[in-house]
């Protein structure tokens, strides 16, 4: 889809036109959730032992449902990893049942539309097709969207940064009532581990910056930016050796397991525990923890945790 259909369809970002770059960094508060904050039984929820669209339904549950975060007639965005032009069971993308039954949750609570994008890092199309989740949006009834032309993105300011101070972000960020954020747990050559903050860098289109200063900081620095309003990580099949991408099947455990949380410093720390490493050793979540983005500490927080 080129951008000119896209902005027919109503979706993009003509809905903004003449709030300038001012107006458009101040739709989204910076460093606020979207949704204004609200009361949840548990910090974080952690599953195990089920299928990815089971491990969701029984963790939603847990938080009360996904009416907590989509209410009638909102434009929801799922975010999940599409960056590779692999097979599922390669585990380099979001796990696509999981995206299935996220959307499907969405609209149940009454979503308007729910629509799903990355900028990936092979060819975009062959990612989308390959990665099996382009069938499981259409499955759902959603909408997959492109993100692969800089026209897509727009300029915003990252008041919180400290390398960071600037970015492109993606229209549909900038537009939506819910943003989801759907990562995949695996091994990153550069930030050690990929998670939901590192997650982020496929809404911008500028990330090239980031490897050049100071990768760790601009993840947490973008992390102050644009909280989205609920992390769902995807750790049902792990990449554990050469990340981002993998070389084979033999780079993927099995562990089955999923962590539902608001917070992304929180879901990530609890990731790095699943994966086997300190959070403290990964620093950006150091930083982003220090830079208030959220709580690493996960000794003082309410977990629940479901084993199935």
């Amino acid at each position: 889809m080129d951008r000119r259909t896209f902005l027919k369809n109503g979706i993009g970002f003509s809905t903004l036109v003449g709030t300038g770059t001012a107006g458009l960094s101040a739709l989204i508060p910076h460093g606020l959730c979207a949704q204004q904050s609200q009361s949840l039984p548990y910090d974080l929820i952690a599953i195990k032992g089920g299928e990815p669209d089971v491990m969701f339904t029984k963790g939603m549950e847990a938080l009360g449902g996904i009416g907590k975060f989509v209410k009638s007639g909102q434009r929801v965005v799922v975010k999940p990893n599409i960056g590779w032009d692999v097979s599922p069971a390669r585990a380099g993308n979001t796990n696509p049942s999981l995206v299935t039954e996220i959307i499907k949750q969405c609209y149940s609570a009454g979503a308007k539309e729910v629509l799903v994008f990355d900028n990936t890092c092979d060819n975009w199309t062959r990612c989308y097709k390959n990665s099996g989740i382009e069938a499981a949006v259409k499955l759902a009834g959603g909408k997959i969207v492109p993100g692969n032309t800089e026209g897509y993105y727009h300029p915003v300011t990252i008041s919180g940064g400290r390398n960071l101070k600037d970015a492109k972000v993606h229209e549909l960020i900038l537009e939506a009532d819910v943003f989801i954020n759907v990562p995949i747990l695996k091994s990153h050559g550069g930030a050690q581990l990929t998670m939901s903050m590192k997650n982020l860098m496929g809404i911008v289109w500028d990330r090239g910056t980031w490897h050049r200063n100071d990768l760790h900081q601009c993840i947490a620095d973008f992390a102050t930016y644009r909280k989205p309003d609920l992390n769902i990580l995807d750790a049902y099949s792990v990449m554990k050796t050469n990340g981002p991408r993998g070389v084979s099947e033999d780079d993927v455990v099995t562990m089955k397991s999923l962590l539902i949380s608001t917070d992304m410093v929180t879901i990530d720390a609890a990731g790095a525990k699943l994966f086997g490493i300190d959070p403290y050793d990964i620093r950006h979540i150091r930083l982003a923890e220090e830079q208030k983005v959220g709580t690493a500490a996960l000794g003082n927080l309410s977990i629940k945790r479901i084993s199935l």
